[in-house]
């Protein structure tokens, strides 16, 4: 136990006094005639009364703790450590291409959206790309602007030198500078696309891979497609401690999504025992005292001078 004002305790020295005082004195005497007679001690009597007196010193040195803030440790406790995770979407011309009853776009963004419910207490954002970039969502713990995009960002809608390519590696450079701003929590990239990029050749991948690493980023790709995922996106994977996924429908592209979540479980810290108020027991002790002060007034159990 500790208290928040320990130089208070000091106080206790008064009622402290006061009850060595107390036992100690025996009070004036005024001689009675029944005081000649043979009457026996009454030693239970005495002391009852002498701990009728007490109780008022004694609720005054509860004040005195409780004034002083007295404090114990709490139980250590488990936190959720929080997960940055960045949706980098692809929005070129072939994600229109037939899914499923759908189309690539359209199963990426409905699978997105079920992953995020399924990551409670995670930060999410969302960038799609093409020949250019757009960060649509900022990281946030609110995810609910992501529900809106899909309609917003289809291929379909968007312009065409927008989403005439597939610049991967530009994108991931750019979210690069994004999660890096973020200095809370752990990092994630979810790389969502069917194409080959041409910014990654000419050993472009290892570079990029060698910075997200740096950031402790991991890079989980999903080629939507049934061909063999780019060997450059494999390689960005392997080295930041991600791993490439082929899905080839809509059933393959929401198993994937499940097994990122298992692969990513929530990490738990330990946060160290804080102090705390603990004024209950003192309070609980200082008004049974109270109460039992009360009670032996009303009960007449007092010293009287004869």
């Amino acid at each position: 136990m500790s208290f928040a004002h320990p130089s208070v305790l000091l106080l206790l020295v008064l009622p402290l006094a006061a009850l060595v005082w107390g036992w100690r004195r025996h009070g004036l005497r005024v001689a009675m005639p029944f005081d000649h007679a043979g009457a026996p001690p009454r030693r239970w009597t005495t002391l009852w009364l002498r701990l009728a007196h007490s109780l008022p010193l004694l609720v005054l040195g509860i004040a005195i703790i409780i004034a002083a803030g007295p404090r114990r440790w709490g139980m250590p406790r488990d936190q959720r450590v929080m997960t940055n995770i960045e949706f980098l979407v692809d929005v070129s011309g072939s994600m229109t291409s037939a899914y499923g009853d759908g189309n690539r776009y359209d199963a990426a963004m409905a699978s997105v959206l079920d992953f995020v419910d399924r990551r409670q207490g995670d930060a999410f954002g969302l960038i799609v790309f093409g020949d250019s970039i757009l960060e649509w969502v900022p990281l946030t713990s609110d995810p609910s602007a992501l529900r809106y995009a899909p309609e917003f960002l289809s291929p379909m809608k968007l312009p065409r030198w927008f989403s005439g390519g597939t610049s991967i590696g530009a994108a991931l450079e750019h979210t690069l500078k994004v999660m890096t701003a973020r200095s809370e929590g752990d990092r994630m990239i979810i790389l969502l696309t069917d194409g080959y990029s041409y910014d990654l050749a000419n050993g472009r991948d290892v570079a990029i891979a060698e910075k997200l690493r740096a950031a402790n980023i991991q890079v989980f790709c999903i080629h939507i497609d049934n061909s063999a995922p780019p060997t450059e996106v494999s390689t960005i994977a392997g080295m930041t401690g991600g791993q490439v996924f082929a899905a080839g429908n809509p059933e393959a592209l929401q198993a994937v999504f499940e097994r990122i979540n298992e692969m990513k479980k929530a990490r738990l810290e330990k946060i160290s025992a804080e102090t705390q108020d603990d004024f209950r027991p003192w309070a609980l002790a200082g008004g049974g005292l109270l109460a039992a002060w009360l009670l032996t007034g009303l009960t007449g159990l007092r010293y009287t001078p004869w």
